[in-house]
């Protein structure tokens, strides 16, 4: 078995982030590291929307990101620390639209290791070292400079190493012009690893620490070490020179403090959330202290503030006080400032930009982009604290603030995160073209249920009803020089309406449209003349309004139309063209000769006018002929010296119901490739390279559509050429990032569309459906799916789909809160005292926090929250059940017990008291559930107690089989309980996961793999027969056949393991069963191992994977999803041809084009387990990015064209997935 890899999502989390001018603009961008993806974000001014600019897969996990400038630069380089072993600077090439690589130097080991830098990285803030350090002894600074040519250079690594000590946080220190300084905050642990008897460990110190790099020198000292708060965690640099009084500010634990060697400390502490829940016997929220996980310091012109966030994601603004003297020289800090600025999710990253924008990347759900609408200076019912009336003596001071909704800060735009993704199933119970993604992500109360369909998201703007059944519509702008579109122009089969676009859009009729026929086409002539073309003839109107019309000779019509900026070409009744150009003078005049095709002429396409050209060289025209049976495409030409030439035939096996001809900038250049579209009757989309000189087609790529014929239309998207194709369903043919997408749109069927610019909508699609007339935006194009968001209350746990009513139970549990029941026993005995929560505008009233904006209250561990709800399929929520007194669900199924009439029951596991480590309970049960007639709500059948917490359940012949602790039980449905049938307790960890087929039981377990089991009826018995020889942390397995698991672990590897076929055959083939029983172990586990079929690492922890088709009439492929939010596919090899092709093709690149941060794809890919059986995807589709002369290259080695390489990297995608 060979698989081929390809990701479909890349991951939504974002791990890093840093801020800068990375394409030496002015505007400012925000590079963001997504595990192993750098994507470059640019955030629009004007319309607060963010927009993803390039998105690079490293093949490498990025540890850290700093955006560094050298002194006097006006553009960022980005430094990135990865498992590579090496440190890398890069530079977007805003020309190419890609990340050039301008170092890349090796300094260690690779992977993730205590010792081997790469974790933190700091750079000096006036741009001339920075300093990459490991969790534990090595700290490497590296000194940056530009040379003659202004290139950038990077010195010798200078070593900063210290043995014995773990660091915990890096900042580089502003120190105006001095020597660099770079602070970390570190612990020496040499006393505590000798003591044995715990003491030293118990009295081990804090340090903050200096290093200063003495340029003159070139070498790294130890300047300064003070011992700080033994729960400091973070740094953030304070600016200094002439900017502010240098140092940093520590959090730790409750406190935040500014300290400078030459300054004594100055501290505030950290304002606390009063808690409605809190205990009235003195253990509240005050015993539990809050740490700072987040900060941002923005630069104004004369001042500075910084933003701090909290681990429950409150953020306040801090602000220092000193005083400049005569001379310039700034004092230390007198007093410092805190005060509550709103409560935002809590983030990973944290960014204010210089328009007045903060991004934040959340730790777990969407990431936001926000407005700063207010600095908080302003709002008096706010207390804030000062460093000066804290008592010096002081260990602990709670302070609290009151709690409201967003004042300062407004949302703008949101991009949507799946991570964490916890669970996934592929299903389409709407049954739909194709299926849809059904995921659990998210954590605590802004955790999600999501329906994931393929297709780009559409935003409805305006939908208005027409006077009847529309066939067509236009939009045209009344001259070439107006921005936007003037009018839209919809045909019937009997009449034309003319609209005007304004700031509302009303019907005219006195634009020269003539109102009484139907239209084939309309299109804007020249400078400011518009054309109408209609079955009885073309009327050209001037911007006078005069009127010059051509009528169609004798008893022929106009069947067909085609029209750019200049040209206008017709077909008539009798398969006759004729072929209109705009002269020097603004007439329309006919070509001398007429063009006779003696064949029924079918679609008509002209290309855009070339630029500085004034007229398109081709035409192409689809036609059919039914004596002989051929459906083509001609290419013609409509150059003076040849008209009517034939350059190209491209044939096609249904009749050509569209045409178009499109240039797309997919090269990465400002020259784009010529492309001719086919749609076809039979629901085939064909697109062909047309050569801009020859005229003739090549490179041909088809696509299935849908089941209705396909019709196309050029739009714009982004400001460049996109084709809309309209079949069953809508896709768009576009350029994202340089590479061409054929996508569908979450939408509707449609009939007909046009673009549509207006001073409302700067880039929209106007379309209609049936009779209406509707305007709509596409503007997440990088998303490829659209999702349908059900909030949850909790975290989502595991769902199932119950297969009679089609209706989705879900289960949620959350550590860490209170029951409901204890919720309303704390608020009994808390009556009167309900906090005064504000909200937005100002507005308050008793109540409790919302969970939304301020999370679930915190409760002490072993404290848990749980629900079970029901979702219809399209997204409705019919109801929850809430359970209580401590317990938890983990788990859930449905399952058809024997003798129930065919009835499907749902069982839910849970447990009550669960403390997670060690792992126990107070005791486990079993919920069984069956939906009540009108299959909206569940009703409790019985509830059955088990010893154990229940992870997996499955079910099996009519029984349930039960995964709890290391046991596997088999039970059955009695009148007020399970009865137990069945036992096996030898499993060696935990049950997590478990499959069955005919008598077959396979059994993921958390830490050793998966085991084949056997079930014998004669004596009632669980055999274990088979397991492995790698012990794998298994999150998610499924069966592929009878004798084949896929699965993937914690650490991001996929496998695939098969039961060797001669083994297969002796279990089977054993009558008695006796063989099974009493065979001797084999390495210490069952008598018999898996094979390793495939071995591959996914680079995240592996969450679902699922057996799947994705594509009407696609082969089926293994999905997969991870818990940073990404979904790929494993799509099996149909022959060996296409192994050996891919396989070199994949050997070629890891030679010619190394991964962008200096990790080995080999290594990478091989990361636990060698690599085995699969070949990356990924890698391979790379090969776009290439410069021409190196696709050449690896083509003319494989013995092939640099298109047919390019087509079967397209075919291998799009045949199973998308």
């Amino acid at each position: 078995m060979f698989l081929y890899h390809l990701t479909l999502q890349q991951p939504t989390a974002i791990t890093a982030t840093a801020i800068g001018n990375f394409s030496g603009t002015k505007q400012q961008e925000i590079i963001v590291a997504r595990n192993s993806v750098l994507e470059l974000l640019r955030p629009d001014p004007q319309t607060g929307k963010v927009h993803s600019l390039v998105s690079r897969e490293v093949f490498g996990i990025i540890r850290s990101l700093v955006a560094f400038r050298l002194t006097g630069g006006s553009k960022d380089y980005i430094v990135v620390g990865s498992d590579s072993g090496k440190i890398t600077i890069l530079e977007y090439n805003p020309a190419k639209n890609t990340f050039d690589k301008v170092h890349s130097e090796m300094f260690g080991k690779s992977g993730c290791r205590r010792i081997v830098p790469g974790q933190y990285l700091a750079a000096d803030p006036k741009g001339r070292a920075v300093m990459i350090g490991a969790v534990e002894k090595q700290k490497l600074v590296y000194i940056l400079n530009r040379d003659a040519a202004t290139r950038l250079t990077i010195s010798s690594p200078l070593e900063a190493h210290k043995s014995y000590t773990i660091c915990q946080h890096i900042v580089g220190v502003d120190v105006g012009f001095e020597n660099p300084i770079f602070a970390c905050i570190e612990v020496d642990y040499s006393d505590a690893d000798q003591d044995p008897t715990g003491e030293a460990f118990q009295n081990t110190e804090k340090l903050l620490t200096y290093y200063e790099l003495d340029l003159g020198l070139n070498h790294v000292v130890r300047k300064w070490s003070d011992s700080i708060a033994t729960r400091s965690n973070m740094l953030i640099a304070v600016p200094g020179g002439s900017d502010g009084p240098s140092g940093v500010l520590v959090c730790a634990e409750n406190w935040i403090t500014w300290r400078h060697p030459d300054h004594p400390a100055v501290r505030v502490p950290i304002p606390r959330r009063l808690d409605p829940y809190q205990k009235p016997d003195g253990e509240d929220v005050e015993s539990r202290g809050i740490i700072i996980v987040a900060g941002v310091v923005h630069k104004m012109k004369k001042t500075f503030f910084v933003l701090a966030q909290t681990e429950e994601g409150d953020v306040f603004k801090i602000t220092l006080e000193y005083q400049t003297g005569h001379d310039g020289v700034i004092t230390g800090v007198q007093n410092m400032r805190i005060k509550y600025f709103d409560t935002l999710p809590v983030a990973a990253g944290l960014s204010i930009l210089k328009s007045g924008f903060v991004f934040l990347a959340s730790e777990f759900g969407n990431h936001y982009l926000y407005q700063i609408e207010n600095l908080g200076d302003d709002e008096e019912d706010q207390p804030e604290y000062d460093s000066n009336s804290v008592p010096e003596e002081v260990d602990e001071l709670v302070v609290t603030y009151n709690p409201r909704g967003l004042r300062n800060l407004s949302p703008m735009d949101e991009l949507e995160s799946l991570s964490p993704l916890i669970d996934a199933k592929v299903a389409n119970p709407n049954h739909e073209e194709t299926p849809q993604i059904y995921a659990l992500c998210g954590r605590g109360s802004r955790s999600s249920f999501r329906m994931m369909r393929h297709g780009l998201e559409v935003s409805d703007l305006a939908v208005s009803e027409l006077p009847g059944n529309p066939n067509a519509v236009w939009t045209i702008k009344s001259s070439a020089r107006e921005e936007y579109d003037s009018y839209i122009i919809v045909s019937f089969v009997d009449a034309t309406l003319v609209l005007s676009i304004g700031e509302t859009v009303e019907e005219v009729t006195d634009t020269g449209f003539l109102n009484s026929t139907p239209t084939l086409m309309v299109a804007q002539l020249g400078e400011d003349a518009l054309v109408q073309v209609y079955p009885r003839g073309i009327r050209h109107i001037r911007s006078d309004r005069q009127v010059s019309e051509w009528r169609a000779p004798g008893n022929k019509a106009i069947i067909r139309a085609a029209c750019n900026q200049r040209q206008v070409v017709v077909a008539l009744s009798g398969g006759e063209l004729v072929y209109f150009k705009l002269d020097n003078h603004g007439h329309l005049d006919e070509y001398q000769t007429r063009k006779s095709m003696d064949a029924l002429v079918t679609a008509l396409a002209l290309g855009p006018v070339p630029e500085g050209s004034l007229q398109t060289k081709f035409l192409t025209v689809g036609y059919t002929d039914p004596t002989e049976n051929v459906n083509a495409v001609r290419v013609l030409s409509l150059d003076v010296n040849n008209c009517w030439d034939i350059l190209g035939i491209q044939g096609v096996n249904a009749p050509v119901e569209s045409l178009a001809v499109v240039e797309m900038m997919d090269t990465g250049t400002t020259v784009g490739n010529l492309y001719v579209n086919i749609g076809c009757q039979n629901g085939l989309l064909f697109r062909s390279s047309l050569d801009s000189v020859t005229g003739s087609t090549s490179d041909t790529r088809v696509r299935f559509l849908g089941a209705r014929p396909v019709k196309l239309h050029v739009i714009s998207v982004q400001g460049s050429s996109a084709v809309l194709a309209l079949s069953s369903r809508p896709w768009l043919s576009f350029t994202f990032q340089g590479r061409n997408k054929l996508i569908p749109l979450s939408y509707e069927m449609l009939e007909y569309g046009s673009s549509f610019t207006s001073e409302q909508c700067q880039e929209g699609i106007v379309a209609i459906a049936g009779n209406t007339l509707r305007i709509m935006t596409v503007e997440k194009l990088g998303n490829i799916f659209n999702q349908l968001i059900v909030p949850s209350k909790y975290t989502p746990r595991r769902f199932a789909i119950h297969p009679h009513t089609q209706n989705i139970v879900i289960v949620e549990s959350e550590h860490g809160t209170y029951c409901p029941s204890e919720r309303k026993k704390l608020l009994a005995e808390k009556s009167g005292d309900a906090m005064e929560i504000e909200d937005g505008n100002g507005e308050s009233g008793s109540q409790e926090l919302p969970t939304e904006q301020f999370g679930l209250p915190k409760a002490d561990p072993g404290k848990w929250a749980s629900c079970i709800r029901v979702v219809r399929a399209d997204g409705h929520a019919l109801g929850e059940i809430d359970l209580d007194d401590n317990e938890a669900a983990f788990c859930v199924t449905t399952c058809v017990f024997n003798n129930q009439n065919g009835e499907s029951y749902v069982v839910v596991g849970a447990a009550t008291d669960v403390s997670l480590s060690p792992r126990a309970c107070t005791s486990g049960s079993l919920h069984v559930y069956r939906f009540s007639e009108d299959g909206t709500n569940l009703e409790l059948l019985h509830k059955t107690t088990v010893d154990d917490i229940p992870y997996a359940l499955c079910a099996f012949q009519g029984r349930l089989l039960v995964g709890m602790g290391s046991s596997l039980r088999i039970y059955e449905l009695g009148k007020k309980k399970l009865l137990r049938k069945c036992e096996n307790k030898q499993f060696p960890s935990t049950v997590v996961s478990i499959h069955t087929q005919g008598n077959r039981i396979i059994v993921g377990d958390l830490q050793e793999s998966v085991h084949y089991c056997a079930y014998r009826h004669f004596d009632n018995r669980i055999v274990i027969f088979a397991d492995d020889t790698t012990p794998r942390w298994v999150t998610a397995s499924t069966m592929l056949d009878y004798d084949t698991v896929v699965g993937g672990d914690k650490f991001g590897n996929l496998f695939v393991n098969r039961l060797p076929q001669e083994t297969s055959e002796e279990v089977e083939d054993d009558p008695t069963g006796n063989k099974l029983v009493y065979e001797r172990g084999y390495l210490q586990g069952a008598p018999h191992k898996f094979q390793h079929v495939v071995e591959f690492h996914a680079g995240a922890t592996v969450s679902s994977v699922n057996r799947a088709t994705l594509v009407p009439g696609g082969r089926e492929v293994v999905l997969y999803t991870t818990f940073l939010g990404s979904v790929g596919v494993l799509i099996p090899f149909v022959s060996k041809d296409d192994v050996d092709f891919m396989q070199t093709l994949e050997m070629q690149m890891r030679n010619e084009f190394p991964p962008l941060c200096g990790r080995d794809h080999l290594a990478y890919r091989s990361y636990y387990i060698p690599v085995r059986g699969c070949v990356d995807g990924d890698l391979c589709e790379q090969f776009n990015l290439l410069t021409p002369e190196k696709k050449r290259a690896i083509a003319e080695d494989m013995e092939k064209s640099v298109a047919e390489v390019a087509k079967k990297l397209e075919d291998l995608r799009n045949r199973a997935a998308f």
